[in-house]
């Protein structure tokens, strides 16, 4: 009975479309972090956090190729993470990760750019950025240090992120030592350009979000949010906790364009409602795509 239960939920694999669409989105991942790397921050000694800080800062040390190291120093965190994160995360992170060495090393002997120091910090960060989030977004990696620190979040009470954080602090602190520290202050202020690229890439352009109502009016706001912002709604029933009546809850997805209007139809037909707006990484299937308003 157990073997059966166990092939029923065995990883299906993915189709031939499916793995041509993520090799696609990976190469062009790895193509711009070595764009953003080998074209604008490492010729003007500015550095990345993580894994790749550390190659960085090492290839200018030894004189080695930057992306020796990559492969080098990033290859056994995808090893140890393999069980917690999965074969099909392996394989593309290992994709990746060799796709990115051999970029960076084609991309060396390109001169930098730009020799502004400030728009060289700025539009590395967020080539940068753009090529990481893209891979994420596509199920792989290009840098051990979130593997790693997965890995210790088992064992200690952080969460991965303050762990990651952790290891970069004393990474991008490092480029103070082997550059200098103006290097140091614009090699932070490209890993927070990296990291906010990262997000908007990850999470998507065009941010949603969710929108909870429970109100007595359910049904004239229901009919409002169709006929004024072209968005369906779905009624969910609900039960208070304290008062033990029935309540009907409308929720609805939105962007965040049209977060003040719904507000405002909310407060038009019910200022007593309740309402709760969240944001929400992405959206797939359904009926989310607007309707056109007439």
């Amino acid at each position: 009975m157990t073997e059966l239960a166990n092939a029923n939920i065995q990883h299906r694999k993915l189709s031939i479309a499916k793995i041509v669409k993520r090799a696609i989105a990976i190469t062009i991942g790895a193509l711009l972090m070595a764009t953003g790397l080998e074209i604008f921050l490492v010729p003007n000694q500015v550095i990345d956090g993580g894994i790749t800080g550390i190659s960085i800062m090492l290839s200018h040390l030894t004189g080695i190729k930057l992306g020796i190291f990559l492969f080098i120093l990033n290859l056994p965190f995808v090893f140890l993470g393999y069980k917690q994160i999965g074969k099909t995360f392996a394989i593309s992170t290992v994709f990746g990760i060799l796709l990115l060495s051999v970029f960076t090393t084609l991309f060396h002997p390109i001169p930098a750019f730009t020799d502004d120091i400030l728009l060289a910090t700025f539009f590395g960060g967020m080539v940068l950025g753009i090529g990481i989030g893209l891979v994420i977004r596509y199920g792989g990696a290009l840098d051990g240090t979130e593997i790693l620190a997965i890995l210790i979040n088992k064992k200690v009470p952080f969460s991965v992120g303050e762990i990651v954080m952790f290891f970069n602090l004393f990474i991008l602190s490092a480029a103070g030592f082997v550059f200098s520290w103006d290097r140091a202050m614009y090699s932070i202020l490209a890993y927070v350009i990296a990291s906010k690229s990262i997000d908007a890439v990850v999470k998507g352009m065009e941010e949603s979000k969710s929108a909870w109502i429970i109100s007595d009016q359910h049904k004239e706001i229901g009919d409002a949010i169709n006929a004024r912002l072209g968005r369906g709604v779905t009624y969910l029933h609900g039960e208070g906790a304290y008062t033990g009546d029935d309540k009907k809850v409308v929720f609805c997805i939105i962007t965040r364009l049209e977060e003040a209007k719904l507000k405002g139809i909310v407060e038009d037909l019910d200022p007593s409602a309740f309402l709760a707006v969240a944001d929400i990484t992405e959206v797939r299937g359904g009926r989310f795509k607007k309707r056109d308003i007439h």
